[in-house]
């Protein structure tokens, strides 16, 4: 969508990164839109893990209500420093304010799901060899096509083999344990230019996830800026405001669109609220969004 309707009100929240239960989110794209209504957000990008099928779904709930929606997407990709022969996992968010994705970009995002499927396999495989009771039929019986690690840690939580879901990464499913599976994604570099080339806006988001000291992160930003990156997310749940700040200048240093939004899950990060994050940490301005508008314009 181009342009927010004529009945938005000017002065509600903004919130530029949330997902549904089409990706690993667990409210359907209306129950999103409803809940965007009660808050008071008047413009959500509804960002779902290699899929705009939440957002399409959204899409005649939002305009009903009066909701601004944001075509937008999230996507992983592998991240290699200098001098160091290990990969990090990176998330883009892509997003697409005016323009259509492409076909070619769609036909990538059908592979994307394919690579999804078979790293599900994989991850079942090795929680199996390590004795855990679990099938790639069970976890997609949750997640359907877009199932993940999300849908993984609910199921290892029900049967008993972590307390909570963050229990159940910790032991199982983030990068340092010792089943985990990485997906073949494309590096993060490839990964912008192919959203560039879909018609997209790519962003890095969550950038406090690279976890590097202040050197080396902006040396990576500054790089991943000349492959064709776009925005930076300043503002996010995982952001405090000295963060924010830093993140804010950081943006603004090396001439990157700032952006911001909640991460917003549901029930899967129930302290995370629609609009304004973790205990209120986040308020997008409306500047955001006007100059991500304005770049495609």
């Amino acid at each position: 969508m181009s342009d927010p309707p004529e009945s938005v009100p000017v002065n509600g929240l903004i919130d530029l990164h949330s997902h549904t239960n089409e990706s690993d989110g667990s409210l359907t794209p209306a129950e999103l839109v409803a809940l965007a209504q009660q808050v008071g957000a008047d413009t959500i990008a509804i960002t779902d893990h290699d899929t705009f099928r939440g957002y399409e779904a959204a899409v005649p709930f939002a305009r009903e209500a009066g909701v601004d929606l944001i075509r937008g997407i999230e996507l992983n990709s592998r991240l290699k420093l200098a001098d160091n022969r290990e990969h990090r996992s990176v998330h883009l968010l892509g997003y697409f304010p005016s323009d259509q994705p492409s076909t070619q970009f769609n036909d990538w995002l059908r592979g994307a799901r394919d690579e999804r499927v078979n790293r599900n396999r994989r991850l079942a495989d090795a929680l199996q060899r390590r004795g855990v009771d679990i099938t790639v039929e069970e976890v997609e019986a949750q997640g359907r096509s877009l199932a993940g690690r999300v849908h993984f840690a609910r199921i290892l939580v029900q049967k008993g083999y972590a307390k909570n879901s963050e229990d159940a990464f910790r032991k199982y499913l983030d990068e340092s344990a010792p089943s985990y599976v990485h997906r073949e994604s494309q590096t993060t570099q490839e990964a912008i230019g192919i959203i560039r080339a879909g018609r997209g806006i790519p962003v890095l988001a969550h950038p406090v996830r690279l976890s590097l000291p202040r050197d080396v992160e902006r040396n990576a930003i500054e790089e991943l800026k000349q492959a064709g990156l776009v925005g930076l997310e300043v503002y996010h749940s995982e952001h405090p405001p000295a963060l924010q700040a830093h993140y804010r200048q950081l943006a603004e240093e090396l001439d990157l669109l700032p952006t911001g939004g909640s991460d917003f899950h549901g029930a899967p990060k129930p302290d995370i609220e629609l609009g304004t994050g973790l205990n209120g940490n986040l308020r997008v301005p409306r500047e955001f969004l006007d100059r991500l508008r304005a770049f495609r314009a």
